[in-house]
């Protein structure tokens, strides 16, 4: 075996890691002199300054995080050129620009993906370099030009010997990329065209959420300036989920992305509480939509008797008939309840203005008492500033928030069955901070709502607008004041002078009152993605949803809001839907949105799941649906999952028992257990890490199902399968990279019952 090909390689990236150090330090440079630069008088000089301290910012940030594993390949063509492929592009050196490294996702890296011997896409051979750290370890070169005689000794009979060993490599607690080993199938749906909806459907273990994120950093990198600017948002189903996949695009040099769970789609909101599953289904139906919308309707009264206003010239009196104007004016607009009522205002105002017009100068034939249009002007704005007359306004049109809307509503459920509203039924508590009735616990389920009770309400900026506009005029008051009071008596002593022709260079020529102002506004110096996680209007570039059939139709109400091009990456697998109130079908999450205008693809193989237990996963599934396929498995173990049966008062010590077994031989282990028995499990494992958003990288870590969706682990151990749903056992047992342990004390479900 040669060592030349190692040495050539491990030279190469020596001088790469050099050539990292040296972008490092120029980004370092670059940005330490925008921030030291004197800057002009205009707000052109600030933001050409911040673009460059963000730019560098993002580019020392892109070189860090995509440092393990810079350089995973190369090319060698037949006409004798060559490249290496790495994670992010690297030039040579600032004046040239052919590439040292080139990044995976350009068009010349695409036949390191999808060449084979029968189409070798003008490649003799195909190099895979694995590192650690900086050090060189391995070579695999993959013939595909049988003709050519070159022999290097790292050749491999087994194509696939690179993916089945980072497939047999432990888990770290942390999804990892997977740009060494992209498959083709994988590679057509990383590059496909950025328009409309792309649904990516595949079973445990087939990588569809690894790909999915492997999209989003390929639009980036495709899409840079629109993408970068208007944000990829990448939704996942909980806490945990987003910890274990938040290394991965980082790797790949993209930060600037939102992750963010169903529950954090709402600003302000960080829900994790969950309700039960009748309630959780029954919030989620689009008919909610409709209720909600009925139940803000309800909140624009007609009032019963005519209320009376306290006013100067005598009561005044807000009747039926004014109200049912002003409302119908109101409505006409079509608007949200906040921004429709202004015209609900103006209309009550005109009717109370007319009633005491009538009632103290109402000869219309131009008597003593006549009034003209200016006093009837100025009996209009005496009622507008009424604040007797604004209370009797908020009782009929009230200005509403969307929390207190949705913690009225679920107070008092209305327009739902006697069933469906005790089920979702839950007091509200008085919160002082808001001044207003709220929830006590905002739920996952209670987000979509909120969201809709946003769009019903909208915001009226009226108010927010004019005392920013104040607020502006005056700092420019206070700024001409300190101009005035520094530079007036210099400025007057020289215009004062007899030499019509000395021209001097006051303070007014660089700066006037309005630019020094700006000077002292605040700036917003945050990422576009922290912008776009604080504006619920914001409209994402691109959006991808992980294990998306579980989410309600209410739910992909809030999320189509957040899209509204419709440019999404949705995966998730059918078969695995757990949540009662999960659509399901693609056709039922997109028809009332895009109708048929969506592709779906499929990914058929499993990388992760060892053959012996997908063997007993999908034994599981066909007791139920005998037609149920399974993903293939790309390999075996060798290892047969096992069963272990217990007394019911012993589950706690015989689960210890097994975990300690387990951990002789597995460096990541999850325990999978019905949520009733994770308190009860987690005394009997003190080491455990479990929780909300447990740490992953922990030895041993403690789930539910619905926390396990997405994860792997090297080997899991399934408690008391019988008490869990059949899609969660399904999830539960086809977690495992390597070994799958069963430990009950009640009968074992249909298809578990051949473990021994």
């Amino acid at each position: 075996m040669s060592n030349a090909e190692l040495r050539y390689e491990q030279e190469f990236v020596d001088g790469l890691y050099v050539r990292l150090a040296e972008l490092r330090a120029q980004a370092g440079d670059a940005t330490r002199a925008a921030l030291g630069r004197e800057l002009g008088g205009t707000r052109q000089d600030r933001i050409e300054r911040d673009i460059v301290v963000a730019e560098q910012s993002a580019l020392l940030a892109a070189l860090n995080a995509s440092e393990h594993g810079l350089c995973f390949g190369r090319l060698l063509f037949r006409d004798g050129s060559d490249h290496h492929i790495g994670r992010i592009g690297i030039r040579r050196d600032d004046t040239e620009h052919s590439p040292l490294v080139i990044d995976w996702r350009a068009d010349v890296a695409r036949p390191f993906y999808l060449a084979t011997g029968h189409t070798p896409m003008g490649l003799r051979r195909r190099r895979h370099i694995t590192t650690s750290g900086q050090k060189v370890t391995a070579l695999h070169d993959e013939i595909l030009d049988l003709d050519d005689p070159e022999r290097t000794g790292y050749e491999g009979s087994d194509a696939d010997a690179v993916l089945l060993s980072s497939l047999d490599a432990a888990r770290t607690g942390r999804m990892h990329d997977i740009v060494q080993t992209i498959q083709a199938e994988q590679d057509r749906i990383i590059r496909a065209p950025h328009h409309g909806v792309l649904v990516v459907e595949g079973g445990p273990g087939t990588g569809k959420t690894v790909v999915a994120l492997h999209r989003a950093a390929y639009l980036l990198y495709a899409n840079r300036e629109q993408l970068t600017r208007r944000v990829v948002l990448v939704v996942g189903p909980n806490p945990a989920f987003l910890g274990y996949i938040e290394d991965v695009l980082p790797s790949l040099g993209e930060t600037g992305v939102l992750f963010a769970t169903p529950g954090e789609l709402y600003p302000g909101v960080v829900a994790t509480a969950r309700d039960d599953a009748e309630a959780a289904e029954i919030k989620g139906r689009a008919a909610m939509a409709e209720v909600l919308g009925r139940f803000v309707a309800d909140q624009q009264k007609i009032p019963d008797e005519p209320l009376a206003i306290d006013h100067e010239d005598g009561e005044l009196y807000l009747d039926a008939e004014i109200a049912t104007e002003a409302r119908r004016h109101a409505r006409e607009a079509r608007l949200p309840h906040n921004l429709a009522r202004p015209r609900f205002v103006a209309r009550v105002v005109d009717g109370l203005t007319a009633q005491l017009a009538d009632r103290i100068g109402g000869d219309p034939f131009g008597g003593p008492n006549f009034l003209g249009s200016t006093e009837i002007a100025e009996l209009n704005m005496g009622i507008a500033g009424s604040a007797a007359v604004h209370r009797a306004i908020d009782e009929l049109w009230p200005k509403l928030t969307p929390e207190g809307v949705i913690a009225d509503y679920l107070a008092d459920p209305v327009y739902l069955t006697d069933e469906d509203a005790a089920a979702v039924r839950r007091e509200p508590v008085w919160e002082p901070v808001r001044g207003g009735w709220t929830s006590a616990e905002w739920t996952v389920s209670d987000v979509p709502l909120l969201d809709e009770a946003a769009e019903l309400l909208g915001v009226d900026d009226t108010a927010a607008r004019v005392a920013a506009e104040q607020e502006r005029r005056r700092r420019i008051a206070f700024a001409q004041g300190v101009l005035d009071l520094t530079y007036g008596s210099r400025t007057q002593e020289f215009e004062d002078r007899e030499d019509e022709q000395s021209e001097v260079l006051a303070a007014h020529d660089l700066v006037d009152a309005e630019r020094l102002a700006e000077r002292h506004e605040e700036a917003d110096h945050r990422t576009a993605a922290e912008r776009a996680a604080a504006d619920r209007t914001w409209a994402f570039g691109h959006v991808v949803v992980d294990e998306a059939q579980e989410l309600s139709p209410m739910a992909w109400r809030l999320l189509m809001r957040r899209s509204p091009t419709r440019s999404m990456t949705l995966v998730g697998d059918p078969a695995q839907t757990s949540e009662p109130g999960g659509c399901g079908s693609w056709e039922r999450i997109l028809t009332p949105f895009v109708e048929d205008r969506w592709e779906l693809t499929r990914l058929g193989v499993n990388y992760r799941t060892p053959a012996e237990i997908m063997t007993v996963a999908a034994a599981v599934m066909r007791a139920a649906d005998p037609g149920f396929v399974p993903p293939e498995s790309v390999r075996a173990t060798g290892t047969a999952p096992w069963a272990r049966a217990t007394a019911a008062d012993e589950l706690p010590d015989t689960v210890a028992a097994a975990v300690a077994q387990e951990r002789d031989t597995t460096r990541r282990l999850a325990v999978i257990a019905p949520p009733r028995l994770l308190d009860a499990l987690a005394k009997s494992l003190p080491d455990a890490e479990s929780g909300v958003a447990p740490d992953l990288t922990r030895p041993v870590v403690l789930l539910s199902p619905k926390q396990a969706k997405g994860l792997e682990f090297d080997a899991v151990i399934v408690v008391e399968p019988a008490d869990l749903s059949l899609h969660d056992l399904y999830v539960a047992l086809t977690r495992p990279t390597q070994r799958l342990g069963v430990v009950h004390a009640g009968p074992l479900p249909r298809g578990l019952d051949v473990l021994v």
